[in-house]
């Protein structure tokens, strides 16, 4: 019972990440992209970073190295298939020139908040810091992911407090995904232990395809320079919290 409440609770945190496009109605569109940037690079170290000192290991400590191995390729490879598919049908609803694009994002949205739900629930049902370091993680990747779903979704006709609410919704499946993998995991434990690895494949996969180019758009040595010091601080940060945890 103690496992469900912090994935409820956990679940609903990630939730209320949908709440920071409000700082929108405070500052500049600059602003912005500058802090945008700066959680892009500290998600990469804090993503590559849980996957290599926390959920990797974790998992061979479960599992055999080769399965270990096997199921983090498979993580990447369904991440991949995953966002083709999205990317396809938004490029598809671009093309009509519909304000629909934006309820795909939200639908999209909503799986793959879903499936973080699952995550965070099969992490809490192998240990409870295990279960708040994985939370932490799919968080701080929220936090920027967030940002940009906002803007879409008021640049695609919604008003900034309807951006808001839906998607805060959009989030809010991740607590219905937790809870439902807090009662299936709970009677078939080895498919938590499955899923570590392939969320680990999941976390690379969008460190290295998704962000890192991201980075390196930048023509500034400088903000470059920068940026991978948030990387390094997002590393840091995740070795620590595995020295701690131990």
């Amino acid at each position: 019972m103690i496992a469900l409440l912090w994935i409820v609770l956990m679940t609903f945190l990630n939730g209320l990440t949908a709440f920071i496009g409000v700082i929108s109605f405070f500052f500049s569109k600059n602003f912005f992209n500058k802090i945008l940037l700066f959680l892009v690079s500290f998600s990469i170290g804090a993503l590559l970073g849980g996957a290599a000192f926390h959920l990797i290991p974790e998992s061979v400590e479960k599992l055999s190295l080769i399965l270990t191995c096997l199921l983090i390729i498979t993580g990447f490879s369904i991440f991949f298939l995953l966002e083709t598919i999205l990317h396809w049908r938004h490029c598809h609803e671009k093309e009509c020139k519909i304000h629909p694009f934006t309820k795909l994002i939200l639908y999209g949205d909503a799986i793959h908040n879903f499936i973080d739900g699952l995550i965070i629930a099969s992490a809490f049902i192998i240990s409870i810091p295990l279960g708040i370091l994985t939370s932490i993680l799919i968080i701080s990747h929220e936090l920027p992911q967030e940002i940009g779903d906002f803007a879409v979704l008021v640049y695609g006709g919604f008003k900034k407090k309807d951006a808001l609410f839906y998607n805060f919704l959009a989030q809010l499946t991740s607590v219905l995904g937790g809870v439902i993998g807090y009662f299936l995991l709970s009677l078939i434990k080895p498919v938590a232990e499955l899923l570590l690895p392939i969320a680990a494949g999941g976390f690379i996969y969008i460190a290295v395809n998704d962000l890192i180019p991201e980075i390196f758009r930048e023509k500034s040595l400088k903000k470059i320079i920068l940026n991978l010091i948030a990387i390094a601080l997002g590393l840091l940060l995740l070795i620590s919290a595995r020295i701690l945890v131990g």
